[in-house]
C-alpha cells in the first residue's frame, strides 16, 4: 500500500508541478524553502513521501487541494494531436496536457458519482480516408449518422460533448495554442484555448478541425501535410454544407467583403473559409479567389486575424461540467467542499453561483 501511494503521489506531484510550469528549485523557492529541491526530486522519483508540514507547504505553493495528491490516476493522454503549427515549448506543451488531464478526471469522477456516463460511439468506423477527395462523402455520412440536416451547426462545443466527446477550455492567451485533441481509456476528448471565444468563427473551425483528427481513419503513412489538408477539407465539408452553401452563395464571379461578413455571420465560419469553399465548388472564378487572398495576405489576416470576429452571435459554450458537479451538491451526493475543488473555486463562490442557477 505504502509503495502504491509512493507511485500516485510521485506523480501527482509531477502533474501539479507541470500544470504550475516550475522546476524542482522553483517548487522549493515556492514553499519558502520548507521544502528542498533535493526532497521534491525524491518524492518525484517515489523514493520517500512527505511528511505533513512538508505536504500543506508543497499544497499551497502548486495551489492544490491536499486530496489531489492521493487521487488515483485513472486516465492518461494518448495520440495526442496538436495544430501543425504549434510552436509550444517541451515545458508549455506538458502544463497544458496535465491541466488537461486534471480537468478530464474531474470530469470523468463527477460523471460517475452523478451516473451519468455518456460514451462515444464512432459514427463513422472502418472508414480509412488517405486523401482529401475522400472526405466529402464522409462529412455527408457525419450529418447523416448524427441527423445534424443541412443547415449550419449552431453550437459545435455543445454537439462534441452530446456526442461523448469531453470538452475542456483552456484558460490561457497565448495565441501559439489553438487546441489539441487525444485519445483516454474513457473516450476522446479536445482542448480548445479560451482566448479563441474572442474569435468564434476560428473557435468553431478548431473545433470541427479537432473532430476530424478523432473520427477520421488516417492511416499512419499518409505524411502530416497531406493529413492536414484532409482534416480542413471535412472541417470545411462540416461548417459549409454543400446544399445551404450553394443556396446562400451562389454562382458569381466577384464578391464584395460586406457580403463575405453576411455569410461570416450566418455559418459562423471565416471568410478565408468560405472563399476557400466557393472556390472549391466552382461558384466563383479563379480570379476572384486569387484577387481576394492577395488582399487578405497584403492585410496580414493569418497572422493577426480577419475583420468581423464578432459578427457571428451564435452560442459556442457548454457547460455540463458544471451543471453535474451543481446537481451533484443539490442532490447531496458531494459535499460543498468537494464541489468548490472540482470546480477550483472557493466555498463563496459556490454559493454565489447555485444561488443564481438552482431553483428548490
Amino acid at each position: 500500500m505504502d509503495s502504491e501511494l509512493k507511485i500516485t503521489f510521485a506523480r501527482r506531484l509531477k502533474q501539479a508541478r507541470g500544470m504550475a510550469g516550475l522546476s524542482l528549485r522553483g517548487v522549493a523557492e515556492a514553499t519558502d524553502g520548507l521544502v528542498s529541491h533535493n526532497a521534491i526530486a525524491r518524492y518525484e522519483k517515489g523514493v520517500m513521501l512527505p511528511g505533513s508540514k512538508a505536504l500543506n507547504a508543497l499544497s499551497q505553493a502548486l495551489h492544490q487541494p491536499l486530496d489531489f495528491f492521493v487521487r488515483p490516476i485513472h486516465v492518461t493522454l494518448d495520440r495526442v494531436r496538436y495544430r501543425k503549427h504549434s510552436k509550444l515549448s517541451i515545458s508549455r506543451t506538458r502544463a497544458i496536457q496535465d491541466q488537461a488531464l486534471d480537468f478530464f478526471e474531474r470530469y470523468w469522477e463527477i460523471e460517475e458519482i452523478m451516473e451519468a456516463r455518456r460514451p462515444f460511439c464512432h459514427p463513422l468506423p472502418n472508414r480509412k480516408v488517405t486523401k482529401p477527395d475522400d472526405v466529402r462523402s464522409l462529412a455527408k455520412r457525419l450529418r447523416s449518422v448524427w441527423q445534424l440536416g443541412s443547415d449550419p451547426l449552431p453550437n459545435m462545443h455543445e454537439l462534441l460533448e452530446l456526442r461523448g466527446i469531453k470538452v475542456f477550455e483552456l484558460p490561457i492567451s497565448d495565441r501559439t495554442f489553438d487546441g489539441f485533441s487525444a485519445e483516454t481509456t474513457q473516450g476522446p476528448v479536445v482542448v480548445i484555448a479560451r482566448w479563441l471565444n474572442q474569435d468564434i468563427p476560428r473557435k468553431r473551425m478548431t473545433e470541427v478541425h479537432e473532430l476530424a483528427h478523432i473520427i477520421l481513419q488516417i492511416p499512419d503513412e499518409v505524411s502530416e501535410r497531406e493529413e492536414e489538408k484532409i482534416v480542413w477539407q471535412f472541417a470545411g465539408e462540416l461548417l459549409l454544407p454543400e446544399e445551404s452553401f450553394r443556396d446562400a452563395f451562389g454562382k458569381r464571379t466577384c464578391i464584395d467583403l460586406s457580403e463575405l461578413l453576411e455569410f461570416k455571420a450566418h455559418f459562423g465560419a471565416s471568410m478565408m473559409a468560405i472563399v476557400y469553399r466557393a472556390k472549391q465548388l466552382e461558384l466563383i472564378t479563379d480570379s476572384a479567389y486569387r484577387s481576394f487572398f492577395r488582399y487578405a495576405n497584403a492585410q496580414g489576416w493569418r497572422r493577426v486575424g480577419e475583420p468581423g470576429a464578432s459578427v457571428y452571435t451564435g452560442s459556442e459554450s457548454y457547460s455540463r461540467f458544471r451543471t453535474l458537479v451543481h446537481r451533484g451538491v443539490v442532490e447531496q451526493r458531494i459535499s460543498e467542499s468537494k464541489a468548490a475543488a472540482y470546480l477550483h473555486q472557493s466555498i463563496a463562490e459556490l454559493h454565489h453561483d447555485l444561488d443564481k442557477m438552482t431553483f428548490k
